[in-house]
């Protein structure tokens, strides 16, 4: 371009804007740094400005055309200004998405630890409350056991959801096969039915295979209907429906309970987070999120809303074509 201003005396604006559009291009592929991008463009400002004010002054070339030698440098400090904040910003959101990984690797090889670290103290204080209530011990002591029992139960089934979460986040854990989702429902709905101090209602539209996990599923459906039972009183109703809809096979879990408060809807997937509930014993705050990683994992959903008895759990999940 300096070239052409050199012999082209009197259009020296065309190849100088084509040298400064040059220089902007060639700085958009690759970031240069601040020492030679600066002495860059004083160079060439400094020669094609020194080129412009001779033909200037010699009257080849318009005095206003003069307006333009710092005017265009300043346009592409300018955008060099911009390409490199964006840069930094670029840089910071790597560094941040870094930190945020490790915080996850972090956060899954704690729920395998502590899963582990609380399996084993946990066996042994059983085995120890196990022979304490073979022997003979008053009603009160009787009903100190049965509460340690029933507390040693909610870890462990802590610690077994620990583990579970950890496998979910970690990827991999699915082993899928072709599965008649209406008929493990059936099945789930048999088992539960064993307790009659519920009602059942099991409604099956045949849904076709799903490609599932199904002991993922079953874990799933088991949580959603514990869920259930703790909302439930004696004598209540507890559904368990699914059909297919489109290309969407769903299933839901339905009871007669007091339902979900408004405010609490938004968290009732939230890991630790739980409700007290009514009809049944302290959850451990993870049956709920972990249902909703198993319905994630599988490219489903599980939404939870209000019905016109009471809570209603819906799963969702892609139906094989």
């Amino acid at each position: 371009m300096i070239g052409l201003m050199v012999a082209s005396p009197g259009h020296e604006a065309g190849p100088f804007h084509f040298m400064f559009l040059a220089v902007a291009i060639a700085y958009g592929y690759r970031i240069w740094p601040v020492g030679p991008t600066i002495a860059a463009t004083v160079t060439i400002t400094a020669l094609s400005g020194w080129l412009m004010i001779n033909q200037a002054s010699e009257g080849q070339l318009p005095k206003a055309e003069l307006a333009e030698i710092p005017l265009m440098p300043l346009v592409l400090l300018v955008m060099i200004w911009h390409a490199r904040r964006r840069m930094t910003a670029v840089e910071q959101l790597k560094e941040m998405a870094g930190r945020q990984l490790a915080a996850v690797d972090r956060e899954r090889e704690f729920f395998r630890d502590a899963s582990h670290a609380i399996r084993t103290p946990v066996t042994i204080a059983r085995g120890h409350l196990e022979l304490l209530a073979t022997g003979s011990l008053d009603d009160d002591a009787k009903e100190d056991v049965s509460v340690a029992m029933m507390q040693l139960d909610r870890m462990s089934a802590l610690s077994n959801r620990l583990l579970a979460v950890a496998r979910l986040d970690s990827g991999g854990a699915l082993s899928t096969q072709p599965t008649d989702l209406a008929e493990l429902v059936r099945e789930l709905g048999t088992n539960w039915s064993a307790r009659s101090d519920r009602v059942w209602q099991v409604e099956c539209r045949p849904t076709g295979e799903v490609s599932v996990d199904p002991e993922w599923i079953e874990m799933t459906l088991d949580a959603l209907v514990e869920n259930a039972v703790n909302f439930t009183p004696e004598g209540g109703v507890i559904s368990l429906r699914c059909g297919r809809s489109a290309e969407r096979c769903i299933v839901e879990v339905a009871d007669s309970g007091p339902g979900i408060a408004a405010a609490d809807l938004p968290q009732v997937f939230d890991r630790f987070w739980h409700r007290m509930p009514p009809h049944g014993p302290m959850g451990t705050g993870l049956g709920l999120s972990m249902a909703r990683s198993v319905a994630v994992a599988h490219g489903g959903t599980l939404t939870a809303r209000n019905g016109p008895g009471g809570a209603v759990f819906a799963l969702e999940l892609p139906a094989r074509t």
